[in-house]
Parts: C-alpha cells; structure tokens; sequence
C-alpha cells in the first residue's frame, strides 16, 4: 500500500458533436478519490504526468517500486489493483500523484513466486536475445546445469524460465556474473534510469604489446582518466574506481553500464582488454559459482544493503 501526493486535477476528452448521432469513442479512464480516501501533502509535480498532473497508473506504479509496467497492466486487468479503494480493471487508467494505491494480497502472493538466478556467465553466450548464432546464456538454466551447492532451498521449476530476462548486460567475449529474473523490482533496481547499485569487475589488460608487469609501463595519470574524465557515445561518464590488482589486471568498479563500457574506456586510454570478468553486482558476490552453472538468489539476498 502506497500513498504519494500531488496537485490534484481533472482532465476531460473532447468529444464532436453533429447533427447525427455519433457512436461515442471510448475514453481514457481516470481513477475518482473517494471522500475516506486519506489524502497527503501535494507534492512537486512529475515529470512523466500530462498536462492534467495524471500520469498512467501501471507507470506509477512502476515508479514506486511496487511492480514492473508490464506486471502492473498484468494486475490492472486481473483487477488486482485498488485507487482510494476502487478495483481498477481497465488498462490506460490515469492517476493523480497523490491517489492511494493498493496491491491486493493476490498480487503479492504472485509476485513472492518470482525467481531470480544467478548465472556464471562463459565466453560465447549473449545476454538476451539470441544474435550472430550465439545463444542467450538463458539456455544455461537447466536441472543439469543447477549448481549443487545452491543453499537457497528452492526446487526448479519449468515455470521459473517463463518471463525470466536479463537484468543487465555482459558482452559475448565477458565472463562473471549475471543476473536474470522473473521480478520486476529487482531488474528496476539493477537497471532502472536512477539506480545506484555498483559493479565490480576484474579486467585483464596489454599495453603496447606489454603482456607482463603492465603496470609499470603505463602511465599513472592514464588510470585517474579512466576513473573521471572519460566520454562514451559524447556523453560523459561517471565517476568510476579503477585500480590495479595486479600487475596485468585492473579493478573497475561502475555505476552505469554501457555497451562495452570497459573495453572502450580501455581503447581510449591504450589498453587492449584480454579478459573480463564481474564479480560482484551490488552486495551479491560471484563468489564459487563455477562457469557455466548458476543459482538461485536466496531469499533474505538482496544486491543492496538494507537498513
């Protein structure tokens, strides 16, 4: 149950009139406040709300954690979503910043049912969709492929790989962790436009043609570059943490995830990439997995700290 603010207003579609009768087209639904609805402090307005302050309700309730978009319409037309303790069933319904939302427990029962998997990623598979000929890592999810020192308790399940996508990427020729997941809220979390959750990789890199004791050939004022002051696609990077942890091979933690952020950064600086390898994503390590078998997130897991 969630409860925001907002300047609460009305918008109305224009219908046309004629002298003959016209069948009426069907309108956007908006969710009415009921009088015992309680109601908050209005709040700044939304960038994503129209010009009426209303904004979608499966995008609301997207923005406040509580499900993915496509759960939210999944709910909405299973009438599993309350505003100011009305059943909304019809997609396309708007809201006001300030309406009270509820989740009816069936929804949430649904969603405790959610997977996510862990998978050690090898060389050669994509992250999602299959492309060139090479296989999305997905097809690594099998009983046979199910790591046996999964302490989490959960059995597999056919019904586990439905709606199971990649919360993130990790290029073809990159190894380490991976995550897919059937639960909306963590993929928003791990890769929804605000989020903050980092990530940790170990690269292995050349320079010049130097393959051994690499750090003692390149430059010290190269790797302050890579950690700030870097631009992508001509847009600038964030502040990263780039380190040596031994001398052939780096430390990059980010908080961003372009398309092959590390290697190019590395191009632009002189450094070839020769391996890659992240091991850890938020608070949740890589840590025994072997190559090519997976888990599941345990419960009570989370890729941030809770307070």
């Amino acid at each position: 149950m969630t409860n925001t603010s907002g300047a609460p207003q009305r918008s109305h579609v224009p219908q046309s009139r004629s002298e003959t009768p016209r069948k009426r087209e069907p309108r956007e639904r908006t969710a009415a406040p009921t009088e015992q609805a309680p109601r908050a402090h209005a709040a700044p307005r939304d960038e994503n709300a129209d010009e009426t302050g209303m904004l979608r309700l499966s995008k609301r309730m997207s923005e406040l954690g509580l499900c993915s978009r496509r759960e939210a319409d999944e709910w909405i037309e299973k009438g599993w979503v309350r505003v100011d303790s009305v059943t909304i069933d019809t997609l396309g319904t708007k809201v006001r910043p300030d309406q009270k939302i509820e989740i009816l427990p069936i929804a949430r029962a649904h969603q405790a049912q959610q997977v996510t998997i862990l998978i050690n990623k090898p060389v050669g598979y994509v992250s999602g969709q299959p492309e060139d000929d090479y296989q999305p890592a997905v097809v690594l999810v099998t009983p046979d492929n199910h790591w046996e020192d999964d302490d989490s308790g959960i059995a597999f399940q056919h019904v586990h790989l439905r709606s199971l996508a990649p919360a993130g990427r990790l290029d073809i020729d990159s190894t380490g962790l991976l995550v897919m997941t059937q639960d909306g809220r963590v993929a928003r979390q791990l890769i929804g436009e605000d989020s903050e959750v980092d990530k940790e990789y170990l690269v292995r890199v050349n320079y010049n043609g130097i393959t051994e004791n690499v750090q003692s050939q390149f430059p010290a004022e190269r790797i302050k570059l890579l950690c700030h002051g870097l631009s992508l696609d001509d847009q600038p990077l964030r502040p990263a943490v780039v380190e040596w942890q031994n001398p052939e091979q780096l430390r990059f933690v980010l908080r961003e995830g372009k398309k092959r952020q590390i290697r190019r950064m590395c191009e632009l600086v002189g450094l070839e990439v020769v391996g890659l390898k992240r091991i850890r994503i938020g608070t949740v390590m890589l840590g025994a997995l072997p190559q090519g078998k997976w888990r599941y997130l345990r419960v009570g897991e989370t890729f941030v700290k809770l307070d």
